[in-house]
Formats: C-alpha cells, structure tokens, sequence
C-alpha cells in the first residue's frame, strides 16, 4: 500500500542536455528500511537520490515522500536531509554548535535544545567531545558528527551520497555497522548510494541495482545473489561462472561443449534457447561425485588469506573456484593440476546466454 512507503519514485526519468541520466524508473521504499541504490559509475544512481532530496528535478514522472507530491519542491520544503562524502561542517563552531544548528533554526531553544543534541552525539558514539572543533577530529568521527547534525531534526527519510567514500577500508567497514545500528535504533527510512557491493549488502535491507539508468534489479542482498536475473547483476554483485549452453530439458541445459548440466526446477523459468547457467565460486566444490560435474586444468592460483583462488580451464569455459584455508598452512593446487569441479543443481541460476558479459 503506498502509506506503507517514505518514498515512491512514479515513471521518472531526467534528462541532462538531451542526455538520458535516469529512464523511467519507479521504485518505493518502505518506511522503517535501509535501501541502497547500487552501481557503477554513471547508473544514474546520485542523480535519483538527488532528485529525491531536491537537488535537481525530474524531467517527467513524480516523487512522493508519504503521501505527500515533492516533485519541484526545493529541499527546504522536503522532510528529508542528507550527508554528503564531503562532511561540510562548521569548522569554527564546536561539535555541539554543528548538531544544534538546524535545531535552532527551528526554533528549539534551552534544555530541549541540550538534551536532544546530546543525545544525537551519545548515539554515534561522540559522548563528551562536544566543546571540541572539527579539526580536532579524526576523519571517521567527523562523518559521524555530518551524520548527528542530519539526524537531529528526526527527518523523515535520510539520503546518504557515499559518506563513507572518504574513508580508509577499515573505517569504512566499521561505519557500515555503526550506520546499521544507528538506522535500527532509530527506525528512521535511510537511502545509501553507493558502488561498493559490499557496503550494500551489509547494511541494507532492500538494494536496487542500476545499470544504463535502469534498475536491473531489486531485492535483498540474499535474492540478490542467490538469484540474479541478468548477468549483469550476477557480475556486480560479486564473482560469478557463466557457462553458455541451450535449454535442453526442463531442468537441464546443453553447455557449447555437450556437457549436460541439471539446473535448480525454476531457474529456467520458462526460458528455452540459448541460455547461460551461473554458479558462484564459492558453490564449486572439487570432486566428480556430484550431479553437475566439469573436468579441466588449474592455470592459477591465487592465496588471499581466508581462501584460495584458482582460474580452471575447462573445455565449456573458464572457471573461478574459491577453496576456503580451513586448515592451517596453504596446501594450493599446483598450475597444471587436473581437476574435477562439482555442483549441486539448487546453486545455479539462469540467465540470457546474449547478455554483455556471460561469457
């Protein structure tokens, strides 16, 4: 039901000089969720936050926050705020200062004016540093202060543009769980731009995947990856094997090569023709007493710490395995090796075998 969305995006699409940037996309976001926008560089996936917080327009189609119509509303007249990657904080106000402005740019004054910025700086874990500056700050703790100071008017909908971009990956990871927690303790709707999968997928409740200025794809991080519905997604959103064939059964696929590989009973979905069968590395298992087996050769290896990776030339295609290093010491398959590759049917997924990228 649309009372049940902060956000519902209705046939939109913008245009740049004659250039389309976003095409007819309509999407809604439940209240309560943390959704991320996911792509690469050019998706179209900041010009649709954008449009969501004001910042530019939509060239047709209509943006609701609620039940209210925003579109061609300036930000100032929209419940929502964002934090940018650049965090734009008051450098000669104190922390507190920098929570409390758009507080007393609503008029909120004396102890609840106090209390309420406070506690913002208690949730992102700033208790006590409220006399301090920005400069006295690490980079980490001044997204979290850009983050205190959009929260504190309790919007209804934060946009976040890659806050976390800025950031060194150890940061960056334990941002992505603290933004997790303080969306859950707060219920607020939060929508993350993003290109990182991994960033995504560990904190959002619902990613839509942008390509070309479509969305290719929408669901949990799990349907994501699980079941990617074109080889694009399953190419984003992570390492995938790609072997071209043609439907030959119900459940079964003939690879190029004449291998008949059995598939999960509704991969297919009612696809016949070309076709191409997806199986993540880490589903391959070594071994050939399994229903799905492929024999071939180890051209590479590659130790990377919590498991090995290892390129297989198999006659349908080349293959990436992972092998997980449960056992200490790295006891690798040596380039040249033969091996068989075995998976289980309710692994694999389907996808157009004409898709850029299913090779």
């Amino acid at each position: 039901m649309p009372s049940a969305a902060d956000v519902r995006i209705e046939r939109v699409t913008k245009r740049f000089d004659g250039v389309v940037a976003v095409d007819d996309i309509s999407l809604e976001i439940p209240a309560g969720s943390f959704f991320a926008l996911l792509g690469p560089s050019g998706c179209g996936k900041t010009t649709t936050l954008r449009m969501i917080g004001g910042f530019e327009q939509p060239s047709d189609g209509v943006i609701y926050l609620g039940e209210a119509d925003v579109t061609g509303l300036p930000p100032y007249r929209r419940d929502v705020n964002t934090v940018f990657q650049s965090y734009a904080l008051f450098p000669h106000l104190t922390l507190f200062e920098n929570v409390a402005f758009g507080l007393r740019r609503k008029g909120v004054r004396g102890d609840e004016l106090r209390t309420r910025t406070l506690s913002m700086l208690e949730l992102v874990g700033l208790a006590g540093y409220d006399r301090r500056r920005p400069r006295q700050l690490s980079g980490g703790q001044q997204q979290r202060v850009a983050l205190a100071r959009a929260l504190v008017n309790r919007p209804r909908v934060l946009l976040l543009d890659e806050p976390l971009g800025a950031l060194d990956l150890k940061l960056r990871r334990q941002m992505q769980l603290e933004l997790k927690r303080i969306q859950s303790e707060l219920g607020i709707t939060f929508v993350h731009v993003t290109h990182d999968q991994e960033e995504a997928m560990t904190m959002a409740d619902t990613i839509a995947i942008m390509n070309g200025g479509h969305i290719e794809q929408l669901g949990t991080p799990v349907e994501l990856y699980e079941s990617p519905a074109t080889a694009f997604v399953a190419g984003f959103l992570g390492a995938s094997n790609l072997l071209r064939g043609s439907v030959c059964g119900p459940a079964a696929v003939r690879l190029v090569d004449g291998t008949v590989l059995r598939v999960g009973p509704a991969a297919l979905a009612g696809r016949t023709g070309s076709v191409a069968v997806g199986v993540r590395p880490e589903k391959l298992r070594l071994g050939d007493d399994g229903v799905n087996v492929l024999r071939g050769t180890v051209a590479e290896s590659s130790y990377v710490g919590v498991s090995t990776q290892y390129l297989v030339a198999t006659q349908a295609a080349t293959l990436v395995l992972y092998m997980q290093n449960a056992a200490p010491g790295a006891d690798t398959l040596a380039p040249g090796s033969s091996v068989a590759l075995t998976f289980d049917p309710q692994v694999t997924f389907v996808v157009e075998s004409n898709e850029e990228g299913s090779g």
